[in-house]
């Protein structure tokens, strides 16, 4: 009788510039030359998926939408994809009550272009620009796949929400190639599978505020999950000793000025990239109850006079793995 020798897994990483970051996936495969074939699948997927998003890009999909706005009386014809995260961006915009907004284009443009030449957009701008931001705006039918922007010079911006949609994406295209174990890190925006064979987990690190390079003393131990941080510390603007964010908040329209690293795990990329926005926004208390409602757990370190302080849900500390283990 012959014996059935289960084939060794192996695991393979891959790196390439998508997106203006690295995006890296790492999977578990039992030859090279499969691991290779579908990181090049991958890849090809996440180009698909930027010349649609894009807002760099005047040939993407979201940019021709954007250039419509206002000033067409039909609604236009969407991609599937652009479709779904139309959908997904209003539900999460609804949950939080306006603190995760894609409609806040104009803001971002006008605080992209601060950060540039380091002087504040006047109050007179930051209301013009506010003008033209708001769901209400937006019209989205799911049954024809139709969208429209009915404010000339409104623009939609995905940059909150589009990596999680699509690293989340490249892992459930695996989960079709039969890869149980992969990981797949959209600069910082990380959705997972089953845990490495023989590992508790998906080690994850994460950031101490206003240092890049510098890691907490614990890391996080996930499978099938999807983790986002938010908290760029080296994009902002200075004003009168008070720093504005690149993170905006639809509410006032300004740049957030508290310094903070928001950590989210949920149960999918989308979701764990726009609450880290949402979070970077809202309250401490009120950032809690938002991801609890979404199923998710957060941690928040903000610096506060050069002390570090953390706010975490009950629940967060179930994922954290000592320094040494």
């Amino acid at each position: 009788m012959g014996v059935t020798v289960k084939a060794q897994l192996k695991r393979y990483t891959f790196t390439e510039s998508k997106m203006g970051s690295p995006f890296t996936i790492i999977m578990y495969c039992t030859d090279s030359l499969q691991a290779v074939e579908l990181a090049g699948k991958s890849y090809k997927l996440v180009d698909s998926f930027n010349n649609i998003f894009s807002d760099y890009s005047n040939s993407s999909e979201l940019m021709k939408l954007n250039a419509t706005a206002g000033t067409t009386a039909s609604p236009v014809k969407v991609s599937p994809a652009l479709l779904e995260i139309l959908l997904v961006s209003k539900n999460a915009s609804d949950k939080s009550k306006g603190s995760f907004d894609i409609t806040t284009g104009p803001l971002v443009k006008l605080w992209r272009s601060a950060r540039k030449t380091k002087q504040l957009p006047t109050k007179e701008k930051i209301a013009a620009a506010k003008n033209l931001t708001g769901f209400k705006n937006v019209v989205i039918d799911p049954v024809d796949k139709k969208a429209s922007l009915l404010k000339q010079g409104m623009s939609l911006d995905l940059g909150g929400i589009a990596k999680g949609w699509i690293a989340q994406k490249i892992i459930d295209f695996l989960r079709t190639q039969n890869v149980a174990h992969a990981l797949a890190d959209a600069g910082g925006d990380i959705a997972m599978s089953a845990a490495p064979e023989g590992t508790k987990g998906w080690t994850i690190g994460v950031n101490i505020p206003e240092r890049r390079e510098e890691l907490l003393d614990q890391s996080l131990l996930l499978q099938n999950k999807a983790v986002a941080t938010s908290g760029d510390v080296f994009q902002y603007v200075e004003k009168d000793g008070k720093r504005y964010s690149h993170i905006v908040d639809p509410q006032t329209g300004y740049g957030v000025t508290f310094q903070r690293n928001v950590t989210v795990i949920a149960n999918d990329g989308a979701t764990a990239d726009w609450l880290a926005t949402a979070c970077s926004i809202l309250p401490v208390k009120k950032a809690k109850k938002l991801a609890l409602k979404m199923n998710a757990e957060l941690l928040i370190a903000e610096n506060k006079k050069d002390k570090i302080i953390f706010y975490a849900t009950k629940g967060f500390a179930q994922y954290w793995k000592p320094q040494r283990q």
